[in-house]
């Protein structure tokens, strides 16, 4: 039932494998990369409750020793201070440059890992075992790695690839269904930017997902996972056609910075949000049928997801200052904010010519419906 995805980046080429069973069979697949039977591996408290040992278990099978770092969970721990007990914890294990680092979690525990690899001795291998639905199919593959700081999200970093993925499907499982829902807003988002036959799909099979069912499941993130590989592969380090996965990005960064990175929006949220403006603007500058933005809502609706800012607890800035916000995003080029638009669900396109004011118009009437 596994399916493999290839990225094709020549001589960094790798494999994502996406299954069932996979941490148990974790050893069989690493091997190949050691030059000796040792991993050093990065996790998260949470994630360590629950797969540091099967990890340890499958490593041993295969006669591989393990050592651990367990850092705290949440957003936070993508910061200066973890990033470098990361690096200098993986240089007490005396981890060297023919050595794998193994990053077991999330988004942030794989971001975070990643980029430690990628610094310490100018660039140790590393594997990939995302244990989120969103890392699934979105932050473990394509080679971004990096941290936040003060001044927003992702603002330092190093494009790093891994020499594996290993996607679990049976540990998302373990999330809740928040969590999982929260991933969700990235597999939308694949159908939404480029395969309106997978959006289709979605709509159809996306309760069956939710609920548990496991072929369903891979089916999502294998599809999901060989899309981003098509277009990293075409431009690794977003230079163009890889600024399509950022669709519904730019609402969603100045969204999360409004909520202080907090629990109040989930990243996946946040995206799923802001694909639904990125589409409500669409139709507004008259790039889309005027249909789809509803059909946008409708299935995130249907999945009990957030949709609107009227689903975002708490107080909001005024449109002003959301606008502001989203002018500190990494994709403003010679000041011209970068926007991910369509012309329809599977018909995503970049553009920096969208007038300010359109934005603005947007953010009051979505602001005003909160009440």
């Amino acid at each position: 039932m596994t399916r493999q995805v290839h990225v094709d980046l020549g001589e960094r080429a790798y494999d994502v494998q996406v299954g069932p069973g996979l941490i148990g069979q974790a050893g069989a697949w690493i091997a190949p990369l050691l030059a000796r039977p040792r991993v050093a591996v990065i996790t998260d408290e949470r994630v360590a409750e629950l797969h540091l040992e099967p990890l340890r278990a499958g490593l041993k099978a295969q006669g591989i020793d393990m050592v651990s770092l367990a850092l705290p969970a949440g957003e936070a721990t993508k910061s200066w201070p973890f990033l470098s007990q990361a690096v200098e914890w993986l240089l007490s294990q005396k981890v060297e440059r023919r050595d794998v680092v193994v990053a077991l979690g999330g988004g942030v525990i794989g971001d975070l890992a990643g980029f430690a690899a990628a610094i310490l001795r100018r660039g140790v291998r590393f594997v990939q075992i995302p244990t989120s639905l969103l890392a699934q199919v979105d932050s473990s593959v394509g080679g971004k790695t990096g941290i936040n700081t003060p001044h927003g999200k992702n603002l330092v970093g190093a494009f790093h690839q891994p020499s594996l993925v290993l996607a679990d499907t049976d540990v998302l499982a373990t999330l809740t269904p928040r969590d999982f829902l929260a991933g969700y807003g990235e597999v939308v988002k694949y159908g939404l930017l480029g395969d309106a036959s997978f959006f289709s799909w979605l709509e159809q099979n996306g309760s069956a997902l939710a609920a548990g069912d496991r072929d369903a499941r891979v089916q999502a993130v294998a599809r999901s996972v060989e899309m981003k590989a098509e277009i990293v592969v075409r431009d690794e380090t977003e230079q163009g056609d890889r600024a399509l996965l950022n669709l519904g990005h730019t609402f969603c960064h100045a969204l999360e910075a409004a909520t202080g990175y907090s629990d109040r929006l989930l990243h996946g949220e946040g995206v799923a949000v802001g694909c639904a403006l990125a589409f409500e603007l669409s139709a507004r500058l008259g790039l889309c049928p005027q249909e789809d933005p509803s059909r946008v809502r409708a299935h995130l609706r249907d999945m009990g997801m957030k949709t609107d800012l009227a689903d975002i607890p708490g107080d909001l800035p005024g449109a002003e200052a959301l606008l502001d916000l989203m002018g500190q995003d990494k994709k403003v080029i010679d000041g011209q904010l970068r926007f991910i638009l369509a012309r329809g669900i599977g018909a995503a396109f970049v553009t920096s010519d969208v007038p300010g004011d359109a934005v603005l118009d947007l953010l009051k009437d979505a602001l005003a419906a909160r009440g």
